[in-house]
């Protein structure tokens, strides 16, 4: 008989076509997880997957078990949500994503609050960008996301806890920093450090300042908005930070934080869920404590 953890594993491997980056998903050892789908298979009396050392190939019978295997494992997620729906409110443990330019400055102001509020409740975090977050919510792999919109999160539900403007970061010896706004025009005249591709908060900065490919801004693949603050901390460009950030940079040396002079709000802070996802009531009081978390940033800055 097969196991939920076996279809666990097997849809992990399915996503990323990799058995390392599966079992890191899943919290185990790469032999672990390769002998439970070993296992899984053997049961099923079917290969669901080739592999190699190059590539992991999903078999057509394997599509259509995995298709099916997907449902079971939202079923059985689900009836568990319903279990845990009827109980003490945030007594039961929750996954929920957030982007990284979220999590590192909204979660030291809230888990401090939730874990006064609600000492028994596990929150169990991933951090990660929005695409994969949307996904994840989509699969049952976690309850909710903390994302940033406008962006697009079709078939889930999507409920807002607040709003942010962005801030320019510049070096005190850039004429940027004496201004007590900043135009969309006047970043297109230096260098603009932003998150490469895949990050929402590039797509947000270049829609709100209306970009287009008339700018060649500095972007980086893996580096992350702290890297980029350090760059223009050592005058290497100006990059834009989200509201909630300021708090964190009131130590950095020789910068200054400058609104940008765009109508605000820059982007709207949500959480999102599957439609049918029972715990949504609880949902809304984690939200009620990332708003006082997000309100107590704003008080700091």
């Amino acid at each position: 008989m097969i196991t939920l953890r076996q279809i666990q594993f097997a849809l992990a491997v399915a996503r990323h076509k990799h058995f390392k980056r599966a079992a890191e998903e899943c919290n185990i050892s790469q032999s672990a997880l390769s002998l439970g789908i070993a296992e899984m298979e053997k049961n099923l009396g079917v290969i669901v997957f080739e592999r190699n050392n190059k590539q992991v190939v999903i078999t057509p019978i394997g599509e259509e078990l995995l298709r099916r295997a997907q449902q079971i494992y939202l079923d059985a997620q689900q009836l568990v949500e319903h279990a845990h729906a009827g109980q003490e409110t945030l007594h039961f443990p929750m996954a929920v994503g957030f982007i990284p330019t979220i999590a590192p400055y909204l979660l030291p102001q809230a888990l401090p609050v939730i874990r006064h509020e609600y000492p028994d409740f596990e929150l169990n975090i991933r951090e990660d960008v929005s695409e994969r977050l949307v996904s994840a919510v989509h699969n049952g792999m976690l309850d909710a996301a903390v994302i940033a919109l406008p962006y697009d999160t079709p078939g889930l539900n999507a409920f807002e806890f607040g709003q942010e403007r962005f801030y320019v970061v510049a070096h005190e010896n850039n004429p940027l920093s004496k201004q007590d706004k900043i135009t969309a025009k006047q970043l297109r005249q230096g260098t603009l450090l932003l998150l490469s591709e895949g990050h929402c908060l590039k797509d947000h900065i270049m829609e709100v300042c209306k970009f287009r490919d008339d700018i060649s801004p500095d972007s980086f693949r893996e580096a992350s908005l702290n890297t980029l603050v350090q760059m223009a901390v050592n005058d290497m460009g100006v990059t834009l930070v989200p509201e909630m950030a300021l708090p964190s940079l009131q130590n950095q040396p020789h910068i200054r934080t400058v609104a940008l002079d765009v109508a605000a709000p820059h982007r709207r802070l949500a959480v999102i869920t599957r439609p049918n996802y029972p715990r949504t009531a609880e949902l809304e009081t984690l939200m009620a404590l990332f708003k006082t978390a997000l309100e107590k940033t704003r008080a700091a800055a």
